[in-house]
């Protein structure tokens, strides 16, 4: 299939999976969360990525997230798969029941743990692509995953007719430019700190964690770039600064951005599955530190923030039946 433009959006929310108290996923929530996303201003959802805690989804809750957000997007915003697998046969078993329940695109993370070569990396990317029609965004997180992406890779796999875009998340400015000098590829900012200097040096748009908090900004930065307006965009970043700190730099992103979501009352709990646990009291302490340093950022309004450090401790198992691959 022949993709034209950008299928994906510019910003686009590395979504959170609601839960309740005991581990299950909270759909109303879900849905409630996926709408409010939107209306600050996504136009692109990641379900099922790292944020989303894909390593403790069930595939069919997996699959039911992808359902969940086409219905409540109602063609307000794209909805990307993400996750896969680090075994290639279960990844394009996963991707082809995505595109079945109506996923945009899909999102393939670099295989973790088993630390393929170049060549294996390769294939496994190529396979999955050659198994659907939907556009394919790369995810490149050697922090997570063990192994980049490295650029002789990328340039390889951008001549697939179906890859085209990478979720950055590497940092490497100087193979950025690179990439994008040599091929057609567009690039998301996987790195909700460095939004502004990837948009600066040609990024499409980004896939934040920060975003499940606030996204409105995230379009104020990406309009103003895209309209050439740069005193505007890091204005908008500045204001995010303490936020994206608060997010990002104590505990895991998808804990910290549940314990805020739930402070706000934007979710009934911020409830994380093992081994991800709530943030210990001092973790905790030091999140709303940061957040007291947050002023006028659009869409994220402290003044009524009641964070609760008992519902944030610990973990929970999902109650599941059957195979939980």
């Amino acid at each position: 299939m022949t993709h034209t433009g950008n299928p994906f959006g510019q910003v686009l929310v590395a979504l959170v999976t609601p839960m309740t108290a005991d581990g299950e996923v909270d759909w109303p929530a879900v849905e409630k969360h996926i709408d409010d996303v939107i209306t600050a201003g996504a136009d692109g959802i990641v379900v099922t990525g790292t944020t989303g805690e894909t390593s403790t989804l069930t595939d069919a809750e997996k699959i039911r997230l992808v359902e969940v957000g086409k219905d409540v997007a109602a063609g307000r915003a794209s909805i990307i798969t993400g996750g896969g697998s680090n075994e290639t046969a279960h990844a394009i078993e996963l991707y082809k029941a995505s595109e079945k329940a109506g996923a945009d695109g899909i999102m393939i993370v670099t295989p973790y743990y088993n630390k393929p070569t170049q060549a294996g990396i390769l294939t496994h990317f190529r396979l999955v692509a050659d198994a659907t029609d939907l556009p394919v965004i790369l995810y490149d997180i050697p922090g997570r995953t063990g192994v980049p992406i490295r650029y002789e890779t990328i340039l390889r796999l951008a001549k697939h007719p179906n890859i085209l875009a990478i979720k950055d998340a590497k940092g490497d400015f100087s193979e950025v430019s690179r990439v994008l000098n040599q091929t057609d590829l567009m690039y998301f900012s996987g790195d909700d700190a460095n939004v502004l200097p990837h948009l600066a040096i040609g990024a499409t748009g980004l896939i934040g964690v920060t975003a499940n908090i606030a996204a409105q900004p995230y379009r104020v930065i990406v309009d103003a770039v895209n309209s050439g307006d740069l005193k505007a965009a890091t204005a908008a970043h500045m204001q995010l600064e303490p936020l994206v700190r608060a997010v990002m730099t104590h505990v895991p992103g998808t804990v910290s951005a549940k314990y805020i979501l739930h402070g706000l009352g934007r979710i009934g709990s911020p409830r994380v599955r093992l081994p991800l646990v709530g943030p210990e009291e001092w973790e905790a302490a030091k999140i709303e530190d940061e957040l007291a340093l947050v002023s006028d950022v659009p869409g994220a309004d402290f003044s009524n923030f009641r964070p609760d450090r008992n519902a944030a401790a610990g973990g929970a198992l999902p109650k599941v039946s059957g195979t939980t691959r």
